[in-house]
């Protein structure tokens, strides 16, 4: 695997031509990091696709504007590629942003090195698919149980979070039926009073 690394990155080297050399220079069999390798596959096929994508075929395209405005054609080619290549390289960012590429690379080259110095055999299947398949099972479907045991628990703590602001909210709407009938009984009772003070007054002439 890392000689099949090493292969693919002094081929990217050698197609970037002398327009594009690579990053760094890489000592014949040795390793680069995979992050690299794949910035560098993605600047050459970069350069291929300008390439293909020559200005002499663009202005086969469109010859009567070449002929009748050369530069503003040239213009158009250049930002025409220019905008090719940021749309290309931040579509390939969110890629490696949305799939985390280049920590789960950086981790796959850290276990390469680390298993060349093993010396114990590589696993190797048993012979029985069934235990093969709950050994390499187990552990993921432990972690899935943890993972929703954990998701459970923090449910649990907003129903709960939520149950509590109902009853308080309910108190409150309690509290406010209460001051509301308070008021409208002492209301009533001064009513009250009114009409039996006017009673014993007599009604004002």
């Amino acid at each position: 695997m890392a000689a099949a690394r090493s292969v693919n990155a002094e081929s990217a080297c050698e197609e970037k031509g002398p327009e594009g050399s690579c990053p760094e220079s890489v000592p014949p069999g040795a390793t680069i990091p995979r992050v690299k390798l794949l910035d560098t596959l993605v600047d050459t096929f970069l350069q291929k696709l300008v390439a293909a994508g020559s200005f002499q075929r663009f202005t086969d395209c469109y010859k009567r504007l070449h002929q009748l405005q050369p530069e503003m054609t040239q213009r158009i080619y250049d930002k025409f590629v220019t905008q090719l290549q940021t749309s290309v390289r931040e579509e390939i960012s969110e890629i490696k942003a949305e799939g985390n590429l280049e920590a789960v690379l950086n981790a796959l080259d850290k276990i390469v090195e680390e298993g060349k110095d093993r010396t114990e055999p590589a696993w190797r299947p048993s012979g029985i698919p069934a235990e093969d398949v709950r050994s390499a099972l187990a552990p993921y479907l432990r972690q899935q149980r943890d993972a929703l045991r954990r998701r459970v628990h923090r449910q649990e703590a907003e129903n709960r979070q939520l149950a509590e602001a109902v009853l308080a909210g309910r108190g409150q709407v309690e509290e406010l039926r209460q001051q509301g009938q308070a008021r409208q009984q002492a209301w009533q009772a001064l009513r009250r009073e009114q009409r039996e003070l006017v009673g014993v007054l007599g009604e004002p002439e």
